[in-house]
């Protein structure tokens, strides 16, 4: 076989072309995925992992799982529901609305610190989450502010310890 200019351009341009495929691969690492779960029955429902360490710039994308249940992500924000601020000043809230199983979430979280979210419906049955985006030191006080919708017990002793999520990257439910 002869090689010619014309082979090595058109082997060169195959090769740019895979590496230009190859790209959202490599994006697609940068999504991690939550479950949204719960028992068939509806007895018992939560988020899996409970607890996450992420970088900032990462995508979080929930999906229900649950056969039973529609669920919501939500973020603890004033301009929700008046609930208190569990996020980092400055980040972005959220809220996925109603999401029907096999529905999907996704977010983006790029300011570092801790944030915690909620389920709307099953709030009052603990169905709660915490994200830590990169290192923070130590989660911010949350101060009480009496125009807002206080957190229930059973949500507020439901999130892992910060140090926890730190250490492990990841914490399941008990």
């Amino acid at each position: 076989m002869i090689v010619t200019r014309r082979t090595i351009i058109e082997a060169g341009g195959g090769f740019f072309l895979a590496a230009l495929l190859a790209r959202p691969a490599a994006a697609a690492g940068n999504v991690v995925d939550l479950e949204i779960r719960g028992k068939d029955d509806g007895a018992h429902v939560w988020f899996d992992p409970i607890g996450i360490r992420i970088e900032p710039g990462q995508t979080l994308r929930w999906t229900n799982r649950d056969p039973a249940n529609s669920h919501t992500v939500t973020s603890y924000h004033p301009r929700i529901f008046d609930r208190p601020l569990r996020i980092p000043a400055g980040a972005a809230p959220w809220d996925s609305d109603y999401l029907l199983p096999g529905e999907s979430f996704s977010v983006t979280l790029t300011v570092p610190g801790v944030y915690d979210y909620y389920c709307v419906p099953h709030e009052q049955a603990g169905m709660v989450g915490r994200i830590v985006v990169g290192a923070p030191q130590a989660q911010p006080p949350v101060a009480a502010d009496p125009s807002l919708t206080p957190l229930p017990e059973v949500a507020s002793n439901g999130f892992p310890p910060v140090a926890e999520i730190i250490a492990k990257g990841i914490v399941r439910r008990a």
